[in-house]
């Protein structure tokens, strides 16, 4: 497994290098400090399986290095790690592609799960995330089956037998990022196709066509 780490700060790339060398027993792990040379080490090394991104650096911001790597490398993995845990950073992060958000307070073991999560093909958010949702998001989501608010939307979208690309259009999203939602939503509902998830929807009594 090939890990970029990209973060301007040496001691924290440091010693989230040493936690990552626990997530398996063969793991390659590159360092850029700046989304220039994080660049870089995209093209030099095709065979990426996970990055990990800062959402403060200099120079280019996170959010901004988010959104070109999830339009020029769509199939890429990228998780954000960042010191702030506020609602709208996470929704943001999401919206622009991200697989996953882990603040840097989450503790080592947490963070390998989390990252066990993503690599498997779901989207991981911090658990606070779901538990502080404002009360009227929280009426709507019912027995959501642990879908994201966002992941809610591209269902209530996908079962109404919406394409893809009309979904990124309606949600303001880039397509990949769909892809993204739809396949981690599939997952989590255990099927493999719309018919199947629209039947899981009635089955499992989701309120999500509810707006």
């Amino acid at each position: 497994m090939k890990i970029l780490v990209i973060d301007d700060h040496a001691l924290f790339r440091e010693g989230l290098c040493h936690v990552l060398n626990a997530l398996q027993d063969d793991v390659t792990i590159l360092e850029a400090p700046d989304f220039t040379r994080a660049m870089q080490c995209l093209l030099e090394n095709v065979d990426l399986d996970l990055v990990l991104l800062d959402l403060n650096m200099p120079g280019t911001d996170g959010f901004s290095a988010l959104a070109a790597f999830s339009e020029q490398y769509p199939a890429l993995p990228v998780v954000i790690l960042s010191a702030s845990s506020q609602r709208s950073d996470i929704q943001r992060a999401l919206d622009a592609g991200a697989m996953g958000y882990i603040p840097k307070d989450t503790t080592s073991s947490v963070m390998l799960n989390a990252l066990r999560i993503i690599l498997s093909g779901s989207v991981y958010v911090p658990p606070d995330y779901a538990q502080h949702e404002p009360k009227d998001a929280q009426s709507h989501r019912g027995n959501s089956h642990q879908l994201t608010p966002r992941q809610q939307q591209v269902l209530r979208l996908l079962v109404e037998g919406i394409p893809n690309k009309v979904i990124a259009t309606q949600l303001d999203l880039a397509e990949a990022t769909v892809k993204m939602h739809v396949t981690a939503i599939l997952k989590t509902l255990g099927v493999t196709n719309r018919t199947q998830a629209a039947m899981a929807v009635e089955k499992l009594g989701l309120d999500i066509l509810s707006d």
